[in-house]
């Protein structure tokens, strides 16, 4: 990932979080894929009165991703206040596509503030069906 792909990204998951529908929890996230092809694909969460319906900006936007025709990623950027990792949900999801992920913490109080990881330190031993 480039320089100007890594600020692209951050500005994109920073720019979805401001579409979160969290009326309940008030705790607004958003992400952004690079795809392999340099495409930034974004989403944020969706929470529902029915709380198990709600799904996280990271699983929204690995859907829109995959729908579009996207199968390989090189980064996903994630926002929130304080700079939160993902759920362990949306790390066995992203698990599905891509081991060793980089993903970039945006602290949306801090936004100059971003800590990076990767899958493979937030889900050790994931869970895999092998065909």
């Amino acid at each position: 990932m480039t320089p100007s792909e890594r600020s692209d990204l951050i500005r994109h998951a920073s720019d979805a979080r401001q579409h979160a529908h969290a009326p309940y929890s008030k705790f607004l996230v958003g992400a952004a894929l690079l795809t392999e092809s340099g495409e930034i694909v974004g989403g944020c969460n969706v929470e529902n009165a029915s709380y198990g319906l709600t799904i996280c900006a990271e699983r929204v936007a690995f859907g829109t991703a995959v729908a579009a025709g996207h199968r390989r990623f090189q980064a996903l950027a994630i926002a929130t206040s304080g700079g939160h990792p993902p759920c362990g949900a949306c790390r066995q999801f992203a698990a599905e596509f891509c081991d060793g992920l980089p993903i970039l913490l945006i602290d949306a109080d801090h936004p100059d503030h971003v800590t990076e990881s990767n899958l493979c330190d937030l889900l050790p031993g994931r869970f895999e069906l092998k065909p």
